[in-house]
């Protein structure tokens, strides 16, 4: 076999996407976890606190702050992904590497595939990324939500000027 044949066979196999999608899904999934643990647990401190001080509009606000900050994590995401791609010249500028990431980080695939070739397979991995941490982000904005239904319920309990010891009782 020759360079020639082992270069082509890397190509078409697209093995350089495989090590490099590989390697940024790992630190995206990081950073994202990171993130996630950083937001949900500043949530729940908060949250606890405020629904024990009988702040339950308060509630309301971190859970819609933590959402934005959950959104803010996948656009940091999508920019890790294009920076990426823009430093390894397989897209032309900044913006569409962005663009492109964006693109396929949400699945959506609104653009034509601009990789080069050996790197297709590149656009497959970044959505994976994607799933993996929208899913992740669903698990979390679910367990969030406990939270900020009691406070829903109790705020509307109070404003029925149901007694206070009926209210304490929901959990």
């Amino acid at each position: 076999m020759t360079i020639s044949n082992t270069i082509t066979l890397t190509t078409e196999l697209d093995l350089p996407a495989y090590f490099f999608g590989v390697a940024m899904l790992l630190i995206v999934m990081l950073l994202h976890g990171l993130l996630l643990l950083q937001i949900a647990k500043r949530y729940e401190v908060k949250s606890f606190l405020y629904l024990s001080e009988h702040k339950y509009s308060s509630v309301a606000v971190v859970f819609y702050i933590s959402v934005l900050c959950l959104f803010l994590t996948h656009i940091l995401e999508i920019i890790l992904w294009g920076i990426s791609l823009r430093a390894f010249n397989l897209l032309p500028n900044l913006g569409q590497s962005i663009l492109f990431s964006g693109s396929t980080y949400t699945a959506m695939g609104f653009m034509d595939d601009l990789l080069p070739s050996g790197w297709k397979m590149l656009a497959i991995i970044i959505a994976l990324s994607g799933m993996f941490a929208f899913a992740w982000t669903a698990s979390v904005m679910i367990s969030m939500t406990k939270n900020f239904r009691q406070a829903y319920t109790r705020l509307h309990m109070q404003k029925l000027k149901l007694p206070v010891e009926v209210i304490e009782r929901f959990k």
